[in-house]
């Protein structure tokens, strides 16, 4: 059974990319051990041998705290998990997982992505093999770098329960990563979801070098989409209006350092024939705004929920359109009231 002090006692991380590495640390921080499984042998090499994830987040020396393993039998005996593999492995991650770790751990959502075949939030994905329960969402603005450092950052935890959520943020929170809880859970994945896709749309604005207007107008009328279809979803849209939506959607749109804002930035200063699939082929990190878009407009026709900025990105990615006539088409649109 877990333990039912003020923290949990024997924390792992599932997914040792920069982010997983990153909330890794932070736990280790507490001087508390902290399992990380990773997929990649020299992931693991690199972090027991040099104490640093050379491949995903160069430059940080990591805690003695933190134990790298390719094994999930060394999870086993955690009473809390932190999953933060890519979106579309996740059910197959959980599927293992679940036979290695305890019937009581807590699991903690860190991803952000809707699944491609089910069109199922991470949240909804893991419930098909933990109860509900037994689930919290992390997110919000923060970029695995600045957490790393040590810089100020603010996020959103949602779960059902708020006497677990301060547990899990005692376990993982300090001063300069702060928690703010809700029990949201889907409020607080959709603006995940949403605002990757809007920050390559945001990336392809600034690449084309069309102004700071034009951004700016794009990601309120990017935020207008997001709640559109979160309210149409049963969440509450204080939570897309605050870290796990509004705040992630500003980070995101606005920062070189984001996978998805640099990959629209790659679309935008390419030519026309420029094809989104041979960018992404081209870059070694995951840009899970333009995994999920597809996905998302799916999602958002079986609810009748108009969007029409991340329809063009899904457009651009799935090579149906150009980035110029996807422009064309959203200038196109006829002027409408803003209510």
């Amino acid at each position: 059974m877990i333990d039912q002090g003020s923290e949990f006692k024997k924390p792992g991380v599932v997914g040792a990319g920069a982010w997983g590495t990153a909330l890794a640390e932070l736990i280790a921080r507490h001087e508390k051990p902290v399992k990380l499984w990773a997929f990649e042998d020299e992931v693991i090499q690199s972090i027991s041998q040099a104490h640093e994830n050379k491949p995903y987040l160069p430059g940080t020396k990591l805690s003695s705290y933190i134990t790298p393993t390719g094994d999930m039998d060394d999870l086993s005996d955690c009473d809390l998990v932190l999953m933060v593999t890519p979106a579309q492995h996740m059910a197959h991650i959980l599927q293992n997982l679940k036979q290695h770790i305890s019937s009581d751990a807590i699991l903690v959502l860190c991803a952000k992505g809707l699944e491609q075949k089910s069109l199922k939030f991470m949240s909804e994905v893991a419930s098909d093999y933990f109860d509900e329960s037994r689930l919290a969402v992390l997110s919000g603005p923060s970029f695995a770098a600045d957490v790393a450092k040590g810089l100020p950052t603010a996020v959103t935890l949602a779960c059902q329960d708020m006497s677990l959520g301060e547990k899990i943020s005692a376990t993982i929170g300090h001063p300069n990563f702060r928690f703010y809880m809700c029990d949201d859970l889907i409020g607080a994945e959709i603006g995940g979801v949403v605002k990757n896709i809007l920050a390559i749309a945001c990336g392809i604005v600034d690449g084309r070098g069309m102004g700071e207007s034009a951004r700016a107008a794009l990601t309120a009328r990017g935020y207008a989409e997001m709640t559109r279809l979160g309210v149409q979803l049963g969440a509450n849209p204080q939570t897309l209006g605050g870290l796990a939506g509004l705040g992630d959607l500003i980070l995101t749109c606005t920062s070189t350092n984001s996978r998805n804002y640099s990959l629209g930035v790659a679309l935008g200063k390419g030519d026309q024939n420029a094809n989104a699939t041979d960018i992404m082929a081209s870059r070694s990190s995951v840009s899970e705004g333009a995994l999920s878009a597809s996905a998302l407009i799916e999602l958002a026709s079986k609810h009748q929920v108009e969007m029409p900025i991340c329809n063009a990105i899904a457009e651009i990615v799935a090579g149906h359109v150009n980035v110029d006539m996807a422009i064309s088409q959203l200038l196109a649109r006829p002027f409408t009231s803003e209510m």
